[in-house]
């Protein structure tokens, strides 16, 4: 069998517990992002883009969603007989086999699929991160420099390379050595979890860290261990758009990003595609009354209200009177009557009443997961109900099929305080 040059590994298996209510019951890359997208469609969109034709997809936590999403890989190119896309669930082998424990264990775990392929090199990628990028540059990078391994890194502001694994490098790259979130790191070239491995040498390295470390991961134990055998491992800059969406915040800050006149994620170039699994909707319809601002506004929506700066995705409904503002509206959403939403994130197929506010009061940390819901977003989440004539603060969390019972009565209104939270029990947690 004639070798490939480089085949990708996808890991997509992560809960993202910070990203709260919208990863209940989905795994972060199959988040939504940019009203019509999933986290996913990114790296899967930059393969095809790339020329990897060959994507094997290792899901853990959740995965329904993420597989009816990808399929058979029909949006990227990737229904064919040869190569295509492969979606990996950890299995039992034998008297062996579990969940993936680490990333390199994950790998380790699907060795059967890596000596199928007969690959030169792998690339192996994070499922979870927003951003284009050209992996056949990288391969010939990691060829000029007859590397081992090579490794995507980033220059991240000094102030924040404590929150990073750090790569020390040499005046031609080489990587002499690695600290994984140093409390003093001597430079800001942050690893992006992007590797190039040959195929060979990660075999071998995946079979001797298993046998002492069965959490392997490559942050912590493969890279470190390359290094101390003096392999060649080079550190390759990627200096354009990059972003680890995994907190709250930052999902929202990233989505609100979209709308800028000029976005530094440019969604619409023809040579870099994104590409993802649509469903056909017909076209957006705006009534008399209907006001729009600086929005992305995806197809199948009725508005008769008002949005500003805001991501709509398919399907969403907006009533008379509304006023959306600052917020990502997820798909199949219905926001009521004369409802004001600011600054809120609304996870798909929920249903907001007439009169509802969203997003007033003071800004004061949830006070169920304060270090999750802390920068002043009110999250609803998939499928929830918000009865008419609730006000709702900053900082909130609401999951269910609520009712007026649910809520204190606040000056004659109905009302969630800010760092308030509704869950109704058995439906969901936070």
């Amino acid at each position: 069998m004639r070798k490939k040059e480089m085949i990708a590994l996808l890991l997509a298996g992560g809960q993202g517990s910070r990203l709260g209510i919208l990863t209940e019951k989905k795994a972060k890359p199959a988040v939504s992002f940019g009203g019509k997208y999933k986290i996913i469609d990114f790296p899967m969109s930059n393969c095809i883009n790339s020329g990897i034709d060959t994507v094997g997809v290792l899901t853990q936590y959740e995965p329904l969603s993420l597989n009816r999403h990808i399929g058979i890989g029909i949006p990227w190119d990737l229904d064919r007989k040869s190569g295509g896309v492969t979606i990996l669930a950890p299995h039992l082998r034998s008297e062996t086999g579990a969940f993936y424990s680490g990333t390199a264990d994950a790998i380790f775990q699907n060795m059967q699929y890596l000596e199928s392929h007969n690959a030169e090199n792998v690339l192996i990628l994070s499922g979870d991160h927003i951003y284009k990028m050209d992996y056949a540059r990288m391969l010939a990078f990691h060829k000029r420099n007859n590397a081992d391994v090579t490794i995507a890194v980033l220059e991240v502001p000094m102030e924040e390379a404590c929150r990073f694994g750090i790569m020390n490098t040499d005046v031609n790259h080489r990587i002499h050595s690695f600290e994984e979130k140093p409390e003093n790191p001597v430079n800001n070239l942050a690893s992006m979890g992007i590797y190039i491995f040959n195929c060979e040498l990660l075999k071998e390295a995946l079979h001797e860290d298993h046998k002492v470390h069965p959490d392997s991961d490559f942050g912590k134990h493969i890279i470190p261990m390359l290094i101390e055998k003096n392999k060649r491992l080079f550190a390759y800059r990627f200096n354009y758009y990059w972003k680890d969406v995994g907190t709250i915040e930052s999902y929202w800050q990233s989505n609100m990003e979209l709308v800028k006149t000029l976005p530094d994620l440019n969604l619409y170039e023809d040579f870099s595609k994104i590409y993802t699994s649509d469903e056909h909707q017909p076209p957006t319809y705006m009534g008399y009354s209907s006001e729009i601002q600086t929005s992305v506004v995806s197809e199948g929506c009725e508005i008769y209200g008002s949005v500003h700066h805001s991501i709509l995705g398919a399907d969403v409904f907006v009533d008379e009177g509304a006023v959306i503002r600052d917020s990502i509206i997820m798909d199949k959403c219905c926001i009521g009557k004369g409802a004001v939403i600011e600054r809120a994130i609304i996870d798909s197929e929920a249903s907001i009443g007439e009169n509802v506010t969203i997003g007033f009061g003071e800004n004061i940390p949830n006070e169920l997961k304060p270090h999750v819901y802390d920068s002043g977003i009110s999250v609803i989440g998939h499928l929830s109900v918000v009865p008419d004539n609730v006000n709702i603060g900053k900082n909130c969390v609401i999951y269910g099929d609520t009712k007026h019972s649910d809520y204190e009565l606040k000056d004659g209104v109905l009302t969630l305080l800010s760092g308030g939270s509704v869950i109704i029990e058995g439906e969901g947690g936070l």
